[in-house]
């Protein structure tokens, strides 16, 4: 292992998909993740992206698990509330996003962990913040991007309120758990305390929008969408996308003149502008009207002999075998004990020294709740005891020294020899 957190444990209570893609991300930086999980797994498990499971792996589970331990705890039982406090008890920090006030209920809360160790940083995301009038509501993108406005901004004039095609507030409430965390492990380095971090969805989102929001709150000009595919609201020509005689280019901001004496649009090279709100629409279809005189290719080459701001529209095959983004080893390939090969969009971020890892693939449900028990110290009688009870589920096992006790499920025995192929 390697990684700029390495030595870090972090006990993971998340589900879905803002808190696992954090969790992934602090466990590609070497971090050690111990996901904690319900008997059924995480929510992602029985539910995924196009219906899709592979081997009866969840492709949604399977994009933010990796790098992590799986420990499946019933919460509801007093020796399951046991083992997790004693993975807490070792953790450097807890991560959760149930909806405020299940934590304290289950004795997990804040107030009694910072009690019992004072260093312990606790970080909670919800869709709205722990206090509010909205703190009881379901978090969830969509209805995150319906609340944050985002919908006013994308889209055409005629169009219904759009939605962004990805669960953007999911993946930028993600990036603040990490910001958070990682702020807050930094403190204590200092101070040797440990505090409570809040991240929500919806305060995620409109920092995300902060130029458009902040631009509406100082001049109170409404956003109008153009008719033509400009893209920003508050936006003007010729950013926009346009179409090719056979796909379609991005073009960003620069002097509309100069662009429409590259193109041959003589009725528009007087134009000394680049930001014309106006005449938007009438601008983007006079510039179209040119690139569709050629290939998508064609135009991104002679464009950028000149260098004009611009890139080919992808398709996501296109993204993916795209030479930076291979040069930048972003897909990367994960072998999965029943899926086989499996790709997967690899760490993001750099390490002179301590470079992030894809290291082990996402785990199967329970997968490491006796390599878990083993590690915190607990022997083979109060193992047997914790299984038995029903307040630890085992699952597979990889690790050929840890292996089923006492009455342990034969089946899960049987399974974890068939993957280790012994």
């Amino acid at each position: 292992m390697s990684g700029p957190l390495m030595g870090i444990r972090i006990a993971d209570f998340t589900q879905l998909y803002q808190g696992p893609l954090a969790t992934q991300i602090l466990a590609d930086m070497g971090a050690d993740v111990i996901k904690i999980e319900p008997s059924k797994g995480d929510f992602f498990r029985g539910w995924s992206l196009g219906d899709r499971f592979p081997e009866g792996e969840s492709i949604s589970f399977m994009t933010v698990n990796r790098n992590k331990r799986s420990v499946v705890l019933n919460l509801k039982d007093p020796g399951g509330l046991e083992v997790a406090r004693s993975i807490i008890a070792t953790s450097d920090v807890v991560i959760e996003n149930f909806r405020p006030g299940v934590m304290d209920r289950l004795g997990l809360g804040y107030e009694g962990l910072a009690a019992a160790d004072p260093k312990v940083i606790y970080c909670a995301s919800s869709g709205y913040g722990p206090t509010g009038p909205y703190r009881d509501y379901p978090g969830q993108d969509l209805l995150i991007q319906a609340l944050g406005g985002t919908m006013w901004l994308n889209g055409r004039r005629d169009d219904p309120p759009t939605a962004i095609g990805f669960g953007i507030a999911d993946v930028a409430g993600g990036f603040h758990i990490v910001m958070g965390v990682l702020a807050a492990l930094h403190e204590r380095g200092a101070s040797g305390r440990g505090q409570r971090v809040d991240v929500n969805l919806l305060n995620a989102l409109l920092m995300v929008q902060t130029h458009e929001l902040a631009y509406f709150a100082n001049t109170a000009d409404p956003p109008v969408r153009p008719r033509a595919n400009t893209t920003a609201t508050y936006a003007g020509a010729p950013l926009g996308v346009y179409a090719c005689s056979d796909g379609f280019i991005a073009l960003a901001m620069m002097n509309i003149g100069r662009l429409a004496g590259l193109v041959g649009a003589e009725s528009l090279v007087d134009m000394d502008i680049a930001n014309e709100i106006p005449r938007r629409d009438e601008i983007h279809s006079t510039l179209e009207a040119r690139f569709q005189t050629g290939t998508r290719d064609d135009w991104i080459a002679r464009l950028r002999e000149h260098d004009v701001w611009c890139a080919p529209v992808q398709t996501l095959d296109e993204t993916l075998a795209d030479p930076q983004v291979n040069w930048n080893q972003m897909v990367r390939e994960l072998d999965h004990p029943l899926v086989g090969p499996l790709k997967v969009i690899g760490p993001s971020i750099l390490f002179s020294r301590t470079p992030a890892e894809v290291r082990t693939p996402p785990p199967l449900l329970g997968q490491h709740s006796l390599e878990v028990l083993s590690d915190l110290g607990y022997g083979q009688e109060r193992t047997a005891e914790l299984v038995t009870s029903g307040a630890v589920v085992p699952g597979i096992s990889l690790r050929p020294d840890i292996r089923p006790v006492g009455q342990l499920q034969t089946a899960a025995r049987g399974l974890s020899d068939r993957v280790a192929g012994t």
